[in-house]
């Protein structure tokens, strides 16, 4: 574990990479505005084009947000999950969760589309958090029969492509106008929010975050063994039903409003444990969400700018460089088995 002076010092460094990510993505478009510009339409000083101030404020503020919220939530998803299995590869997208998340939603906007009727984020929410708790529940049972972490991450595959595969069984009996919005949905992106959205979704995961801090020290206990946990007067059998509940809730959300988004639940909390070299709850929680936020941001400035004016979806750029994290840590782990 590092110096306890050299904790603040990564999360200041974390913070400052955040705050260049967000004004550079801010800034750079197909209208590039200047730094003082962004800053000054932010808080409302000087004057500037009414096209200057929608872009900022309409266009990409809402991006920005979404991108550091929802990426945080992701990852300290895929914190939680890990924890849970107290297994490295765990995570919302491996485990087959994301796409559970993602049947129940594509079934949502097919069956109220087609019926004329406008879907709510409420209803996207709701039903991608059903979605990802029958994956999730799934899990559970096939873990409590194999504990191989191959065998585990092969169980989480077959369950993405079963859901996959009822997806697109779904969407072969639905209108074209109706695949249409499905696709840009399924392809995941940060683009296209409002600050009202921002707002949503904030709320929801803002109380998620809130109730895992709350955990912070059950969850200290558990990651030392359930025997543990449970001589230091943890409820396990209350305790974790709430991890997973918390856990679906943060990826479901995610998917909701973004669509897919791979690999970032395993690979930034593997990254965030290895810088901080700690997994203490206080340290990781916040350490977690913070550098989801970072690399989710930078993987939404990538994807919109790489190839400008086209755009890449997110789970491509967070697939490019997450799965080689989650590769090493396989081969890390058969080398210490």
């Amino acid at each position: 574990m590092p110096k306890i002076t050299q904790i603040p010092l990564i999360f200041l460094i974390l913070s400052l990479l955040l705050l260049f990510s967000a004004v550079l993505s801010l800034s750079i478009g197909s209208v590039p505005i200047p730094f003082g510009s962004v800053f000054e339409i932010i808080f409302g000083f000087g004057s500037h084009t009414a096209q200057e101030t929608n872009i900022v404020m309409q266009i990409r503020l809402p991006r920005v947000i979404m991108a550091c919220v929802l990426g945080g939530s992701l990852s300290l998803s895929g914190f939680l999950l890990q924890t849970y299995f107290q297994n490295p590869i765990a995570g919302p997208f491996v485990l087959g969760i994301s796409s559970g998340a993602k049947m129940c939603v594509a079934m949502t906007m097919i069956f109220f589309l087609q019926r004329g009727i406008s879907v709510g984020s409420a209803a996207l929410v709701l039903a991608s958090f059903v979605g990802a708790l029958l994956s999730t529940l799934f899990i559970l049972v096939v873990s409590k029969k194999i504990h191989h972490i191959g065998s585990l991450l092969v169980a989480g595959i077959m369950i993405g492509y079963i859901t996959s595969a009822i997806t697109d069984f779904f969407v072969t009996f639905a209108q074209d106008a109706d695949i249409v919005n499905l696709h840009n949905w399924s392809k995941g992106s940060f683009a296209g929010f409002s600050l009202s959205d921002c707002a949503a979704s904030g709320a929801i995961i803002f109380v998620c975050v809130l109730f895992v801090f709350l955990l912070a020290k059950p969850i200290g206990a558990y990651q030392l063994g359930e025997v543990y946990a449970h001589t230091m007067g943890v409820n396990t059998k209350r305790f974790r039903p709430i991890l997973i509940l918390l856990s679906s809730m943060l990826s479901a959300c995610v998917t909701a409003y973004a669509g897919p988004v791979s690999f970032v639940g395993i690979a930034v909390p593997f990254l965030i444990k290895q810088i901080f070299r700690t997994s203490k709850p206080l340290v990781i929680i916040p350490a977690s969400f913070l550098g989801g936020s970072v690399f989710c941001l930078v993987c939404d400035f990538i994807a919109r700018s790489i190839f400008a004016p086209l755009e890449m979806s997110i789970s491509t750029v967070t697939s490019i460089f997450g799965a080689p994290v989650v590769i090493f840590m396989l081969i890390n782990r058969r080398k210490n088995d």
